[in-house]
């Protein structure tokens, strides 16, 4: 029998898909499980794998490799897709792509499965990925190709002796990883209807969250986070820590009308508090450590490089230049940032770097002030000579006939 590697959550859709691709394809099954954190699913995957007939079940713990290699990179990028999603499935797909082809070599597989439907963005995001890393594995999407409903799925399961006691659905469709949760479907499908509170499971409301603010020092080496309040710290720690710290001061909530890949829009609720916290801090970093010029052409380069992530296009050569601009850009972003935890939001009330460019002689009013002020009459003339001259020729001569249209003299009227 031919191997096939599956990406397995644990859940209904994809162990529904080991029985279904063992008997109706004829495929000895590896369920593959990555590990990205947050799964609700994880203490039972490897039983109810094996219980639906996998040849095997093997569980790569990613958790580690996602922060340090997508989702900081990512930070440091400043990606955040339509000024509001932080990208938090959108990064953990390439990772996952890459594992599925890297499993199928090593298990001698001749092909690849998901449990992706055929409206959203992850099947793009599988289907491109694993291709452009090896074009002649065969890809296949039960769930996108036969659209098997719940019920279907656990009377299917039934029939061929996989007995597991599914919950009942909840409301919502949920995925999750370290980096942050999405909650959509259900009564979120009205964009007029304020989410109920069982959206939300990592953060607490505004109205619940204390009364008293918490603050934090976030550290950064050349965009890294690397300590919170002085301790060093991996880039999975500090992730942890801050989804729980912000969490329980209610940050992190974002209600956004999203626009998929595949042209349809969508209300998304996500709750990402460390990657809102981290965001604020870093950006307000680089406003210390970057030109003008430098921070206007990375905010452009910034929606390219989070429009590249959420399109699937990770393993492009266009990734590759975008990543070492952004690289370039980070290698004086290093210092500390004290961030205000407090109701629902995450206000950076300080910072400083290593190599500022802040210079408080030249910014202040009092005494200690260095900048000669004489010398801002020469520049005006310098800067502003374009200005008149374009007035004086092409400016003037056209506003003087408009107001000669615009108000006739008294003996035209």
């Amino acid at each position: 029998m031919p191997k096939l590697v599956l990406a397995y959550s644990g859940g209904l859709d994809t162990t529904t898909a080991i029985k279904w691709l063992s008997i109706e394809k004829g495929y000895e099954v590896i369920a593959l499980n990555i590990d990205v954190g947050m799964s609700r699913e994880q203490p039972v995957v490897e039983s109810r794998g094996m219980a639906a007939g996998a040849l095997k079940v093997r569980v790569i713990d990613a958790r580690e490799d996602f922060i340090r290699y997508f989702a900081f990179p990512a930070l440091a990028a400043g990606a955040v897709y339509q000024d509001a999603y932080p990208l938090a499935t959108a990064l953990a797909r390439p990772l996952m792509a890459k594992l599925l082809v890297d499993v199928a070599h090593e298990e001698g597989a001749t092909a690849v499965a998901h449990g992706c439907t055929g409206k959203g963005n992850d099947q793009v995001r599988f289907d491109i990925g694993i291709k452009t890393l090896d074009p002649g594995l065969e890809i296949i999407a039960p769930t996108r190709e036969y659209a098997m409903a719940r019920d279907y799925q656990i009377e299917y399961l039934s029939q061929h002796g996989v007995d597991i006691p599914w919950a009942a659905k909840g409301p919502y469709s949920i995925d999750e990883n370290l980096w942050g949760r999405s909650c959509e479907a259900g009564v979120l499908e009205d964009p007029w209807q304020e989410p109920p509170p069982d959206a939300y499971e990592w953060t607490r409301s505004a109205e619940d969250a204390p009364s008293a603010p918490a603050y934090i020092e976030v550290r950064f080496e050349q965009g890294m986070p690397v300590a919170i309040d002085g301790e060093g710290l991996s880039p999975l720690e500090i992730t942890e820590r801050l989804n729980t710290l912000a969490g329980l001061h209610g940050v992190g909530r974002i209600d956004h009308i999203e626009d998929r890949l595949v042209g349809i829009k969508s209300r998304e609720i996500y709750e990402s508090p460390a990657a809102v916290t981290l965001l604020a801090a870093h950006k307000a970093l680089e406003s210390m450590t970057l030109t003008k010029q430098q921070l206007r052409l990375k905010r452009d380069i910034s929606r390219e490089y989070a429009e590249l992530i959420y399109n699937g296009l990770w393993f492009s050569a266009h990734h590759q230049d975008i990543v070492a601009y952004m690289a370039s850009t980070q290698r004086f972003v290093s210092g500390t940032v004290r961030v205000k935890l407090h109701r629902g939001s995450a206000t950076v009330v300080g910072r400083r770097a290593d190599t500022s460019l802040y210079d408080r002689g030249l910014a202040t009013y009092d005494r200690g002030d260095t900048y000669d002020q004489n010398a801002a009459v020469g520049f005006i003339t310098i800067w502003g000579l374009q200005s008149r001259v374009q007035a004086r020729q092409q400016v003037l001569p056209g506003l003087r006939e408009s107001l000669k249209i615009a108000m006739p003299r008294e003996e035209e009227r």
